[in-house]
């Protein structure tokens, strides 16, 4: 079985925000779509490890800010590599605005907003799924969407060689982070996005 067919699928990438007693906080996702169009109706995945997701839980609503072609490596880093429990990632953000349901939205590197009001949860595990029903959307521009896999030709920084030529390294899949050794502890996590020793991939440089 290769592992790398699941690659093939398409995936967007989007900031998913929320807000609880009055703090708000967002974080990247790649997983949702749209399950029904009458009544209209979208999914999402979130990590249970996330405060979003604690938050959308309580809360019981959230925004999804579809991620464009123009969205750039500081955008992600700032949603994706950072821990809402540790940094308000609001404080100083000026690239957002409030929609009707009082939650934020990204203005900057996005194409669209949906507000969506949740109406079911199921249990995955590692994630939980909101299906959610649609309360809002508007279009922000007409650049095309960015696929998770233009934000790897893309967006995601080149990384430099670190390693003598032929020294075998591990690569971070998300961020490029390289680790040097031959072996990667199973308990490892990136350093740069957090992301464990499954998203990293041995590679020979």
């Amino acid at each position: 079985m290769n592992q790398k067919a699941m690659y093939h699928l398409t995936y967007g990438l989007f900031v998913l925000t929320a807000a609880l007693d009055g703090k708000d906080n967002g974080c990247i996702i790649n997983t949702a779509g749209q399950v029904t169009s009458s009544p209209n109706r979208i999914s999402i995945a979130v990590n249970k490890a996330n405060l979003t997701h604690d938050m959308i839980l309580q809360s019981g609503k959230f925004n999804l800010s579809i991620l464009s072609e123009q969205a750039n490596f500081e955008l992600f880093k700032h949603f994706g590599f950072q821990s809402g429990k540790t940094a308000d990632k609001f404080a100083g953000y000026t690239a957002c605005r409030r929609s009707e349901n009082g939650l934020c939205y990204i203005t900057e590197g996005t194409n669209a907003y949906i507000s969506a009001a949740v109406e079911q949860t199921i249990d995955l595990g590692s994630h939980t799924m909101f299906i959610a029903a649609v309360e809002d959307m508007e279009v922000l521009s007409d650049v095309p969407s960015a696929t998770y896999a233009y934000y790897q030709s893309s967006i995601k920084p080149k990384p430099e060689a670190k390693a003598p030529q032929g020294k075998t390294v591990w690569r971070c899949k998300v961020c490029g982070y390289i680790y040097e050794g031959e072996e990667l502890p199973a308990d490892y996590i990136c350093p740069l996005c957090k992301h464990p020793a499954s998203d990293f991939e041995k590679v020979t440089i």
